[in-house]
């Protein structure tokens, strides 16, 4: 097996009986950033679910983080999922309860027992994305950047070594969309953590250029050209 955060071998992705994506080949290695691109209805959620496991991996190789993908079971998932991190577009927070208890649901929930150890691990994710006086707050009382902030603060609790970003300046002014990009870049050269990011926003890969891999009839294809 390489050391490769993410490698998929002659991988077929179903959705149900539905074969979505054939044959994928990829691999993306520690520390890099990488656009996942696509129409609507290409096969990149369900890539991205196949990735955390969501969907089964039943046909060619898989592994993420170490994990192999053939081997998953409902018992092996959540450890999974505890060395990756995953930011979605629309936040997905807990409207009744502040940020640092929402992160702290986070952290309960994957096996985390000491309050003083997760009050310090909430400090330094908020501390992280810039938002450190902000753990009181309600999301509510957050911008839709500050949101998104918090979402990424959210995915780096368990210290992940994948990050996966589904559209994550989907729903954020051109302004705020960038202040996220230059986080999720930062983070993973700072700290080595791989990104693969779902996006429809050309100009956001235009702006923070990278290697791009593209969902298109069928089939996955690695550094492609990006047409407008």
């Amino acid at each position: 097996m390489s050391q490769a955060i993410i490698e998929l071998k002659n991988a077929n992705i179903y959705q149900g009986s539905n074969l979505i994506l054939s044959d994928v080949n990829i691999s993306v290695d520690k520390g890099e950033f990488v656009y996942l691109v696509g129409k609507t209805g290409t096969g990149k959620s369900s890539l991205l679910k196949t990735l955390y496991g969501d969907l089964d991996l039943t046909e060619g190789e898989g592994w993420v983080v170490g994990y192999n993908l053939k081997e998953l079971d409902w018992k092996k998932v959540p450890y999974l999922r505890r060395n990756l991190g995953v930011v979605f577009q629309d936040f997905q927070l807990l409207t009744d309860r502040n940020i640092n208890n929402n992160l702290k649901f986070v952290l309960k929930a994957t096996g985390w027992k000491d309050e003083k150890l997760m009050d310090e691990k909430i400090n330094d994710v908020l501390d992280k994305v810039g938002l450190k006086t902000k753990g009181f707050k309600m999301p509510f009382e957050l911008s839709g950047g500050e949101q998104q902030r918090v979402d990424v603060a959210r995915a780096l609790l368990n210290s992940p070594k994948l990050i996966l970003a589904d559209e994550p300046t989907g729903n954020l002014d051109p302004e705020t969309s960038d202040e996220i990009m230059q986080l999720l870049f930062s983070i993973c050269k700072d700290y080595k953590t791989a990104i693969v990011m779902a996006t429809h926003d050309y100009m956001v890969i235009n702006k923070f250029a990278s290697r791009t891999i593209k969902t298109e009839r069928g089939k996955v294809w690695d550094n492609a050209s990006i047409t407008m």
